[in-house]
């Protein structure tokens, strides 16, 4: 239970930083991302701020602990504004529903993303250069996954990497770009894995529904390959991103990070690629 408390404490404490720092509607663009972002930032502090009581802003009733480190949690709500921008630039080129919400939400994030980006421009230009080389790849007819989930990865990596605080052939600096960058691969290729369906059916890049020529009407055979497909490549992941941290040493949330990392992604893994059909029988 202490662990789970000190989890929301840390949740709660960046969308606090949202609030405060970039409007209270940025609070919507909060995610489990930044929050794994600000905890391993805090496992690697000597020691840990602590925490104050509070209420949620979203329900006044609802008695929340904050996380008092302001630095930490403003870091990464500032990764979180930013990331959230870029997605939706994305989502703009986007054939679905996310088209008509993202040229809703951008002129509306103008503000928060220049702040944000004058903030941590080192952030800023490591993401901006990571969605632009994104946006590149995939839009090459014969990208393979591989390179489609490198602009993502290379990001995270850079990302994390700044934190080491020394040289980049350090190995505190090495192991840190080799978490960001795996935890990066993983994301984006559980986000393809999970998007399948939705974007075979809208027409949105997607390197599975392109790579084994899915659509709404393929042959559940064909849907089970491309599932098995991205299992492999997510287990890989996994696998080097586990190597990765374990070299990590963490002062404090070791333990809540190694839940997330050890049980939490291969549950999330397990529940998009092989549970979605059962749910759907059931129904």
């Amino acid at each position: 239970m202490w662990e789970y408390d000190a989890y929301r404490g840390v949740y709660c404490g960046v969308c606090r930083a949202l609030g405060r720092q970039y409007g209270l509607r940025t609070r919507l663009l909060l995610t489990y991302d930044s929050v794994f972002y600000a905890l391993l930032l805090l496992a690697r502090k000597p020691q840990c701020a602590g925490f104050d009581k509070g209420r949620c802003v979203v329900n006044p009733f609802k008695p929340c602990l904050f996380c008092q480190d302001q630095e930490v949690a403003g870091q990464a709500a500032a990764l979180c504004v930013l990331l959230a921008v870029q997605k939706l630039k994305d989502d703009r080129k986007d054939r679905g529903k996310g088209r008509i919400r993202a040229r809703f939400l951008l002129p509306l994030m103008k503000r928060p993303y220049r702040k944000a980006a004058a903030d941590y421009p080192w952030m800023e230009a490591s993401i901006r250069r990571g969605m632009e080389a994104q946006a590149a790849v995939e839009s090459q007819p014969d990208s393979s996954l591989d390179a489609c989930a490198e602009p993502t990865a290379a990001m995270l990596g850079q990302v994390l990497a700044h934190e080491s605080g020394v040289g980049e052939k350090e190995p505190l600096t090495r192991v840190l770009q080799q978490t960001g960058y795996f935890l990066g691969r993983w994301v984006y290729v559980m986000d393809a894995a999970d998007d399948m369906e939705k974007d075979a059916e809208s027409g949105d890049f997607n390197w599975f529904v392109r790579a084994f020529s899915l659509k709404p009407e393929s042959l559940p055979e064909q849907w089970e390959k491309a599932r098995l497909a991205a299992n492999a490549s997510l287990n890989l992941s996994l696998a080097r991103l586990l190597a990765a941290y374990q070299l990590l040493e963490c002062n404090g949330f070791s333990s809540i990070l190694s839940n997330i990392v050890e049980r939490g992604l291969p549950e999330m893994q397990r529940q998009s690629l092989f549970c979605k059909d059962a749910k759907k029988e059931k129904k």
